[in-house]
């Protein structure tokens, strides 16, 4: 459903946005629709990487028939506000698959939004989400799974991971189900967490640079998403991508450290006189 009035805080799927960035788009165009005929298949790659300072909103409704099947790859890095948002609905037997990463520095705000409507029985969903996050930024991901009454044997997941590289950086997971049917199978979970030290200092002592070592541990976390990309060109342009964004993070995080190191090593000019 497109929203004719600005969006508030008190709309849920808007409650972390960048409102004010959005005001400038506003009104949003209508949503890509996407329909799968029964038994066929779709493989879709969306990456969002509008310049810096824009404000860039994908939104996308997809109806998968009697056993369709649609893949979605989605790599959000773009834009003072970037926002893709998945509409789904899944009729019986249809599958829907979801690899998507969020990485964000500066004072972005990226999210991605996913409604998975299951509403006849036997189908599945799965969706991985994963966001790293420096700077001021803030990243989200709003999840809901709704299960129709008539809707038995659906099978859904949903797993949401963050890293953060600065205590200053915000992740927004809300994973949500919202289930009529009893007989189902729905689990989600969400973490927020920051890189590991023992896994950090593991890679140094075999002699391999901290800023490297970090780079090396996200590209794991993240690049995971894309592995199953069938088309080798896309799944290279993706990597290539979220690689470069990475890389522009650390260096940022690299240089924050630097300052503040240099900043605490100065005198304090409050010597005593003799």
């Amino acid at each position: 459903m497109t929203l004719l009035t600005l969006p508030t805080r008190r709309d849920e799927a808007w409650k972390y946005s960048d409102l004010d960035a959005l005001a400038v788009a506003w009104p949003l165009n209508p949503p890509e629709a996407i329909r799968v005929a029964a038994g066929e298949e779709i493989a879709r790659v969306v990456v969002q990487d509008s310049p810096a300072g824009s404000v860039a909103i994908k939104d996308i409704a997809v109806v998968l028939e009697k056993g369709a099947r649609a893949t979605f790859h989605v790599l959000n890095i773009g834009g003072k506000l970037g926002r893709v948002s998945i509409d789904v609905t899944l009729h019986e037997g249809a599958h829907f698959e979801l690899g998507a990463a969020i990485l964000g520095g500066g004072e972005q705000t990226l999210e991605i939004v996913t409604t998975v409507n299951h509403v006849e029985p036997n189908a599945t969903s799965n969706q991985v989400v994963r966001s790293v996050l420096g700077g001021k930024a803030t990243g989200s991901y709003l999840g809901k799974v709704a299960v129709a009454r008539d809707a038995q044997k659906t099978d859904a997941s949903q797993s949401v991971k963050a890293m953060l590289l600065a205590r200053t950086a915000t992740a927004n997971a809300k994973p949500e189900l919202e289930i009529f049917a009893d007989d189902v199978k729905c689990a989600h979970g969400a973490t927020v967490g920051e890189l590991d030290t023992m896994a950090l200092f593991y890679l140094e002592s075999r002699g391999i640079a901290p800023a490297e070592a970090k780079a090396l541990l996200l590209r794991a976390f993240v690049g995971s998403v894309f592995d199953d990309i069938a088309d080798e060109g896309e799944r290279t342009r993706v990597e290539a991508a979220a690689q470069a964004a990475l890389e522009r993070m650390l260096n940022n995080s690299l240089s924050l450290w630097e300052r503040e190191g240099a900043r605490s090593a100065e005198p304090s000019g409050k010597g005593e006189g003799r």
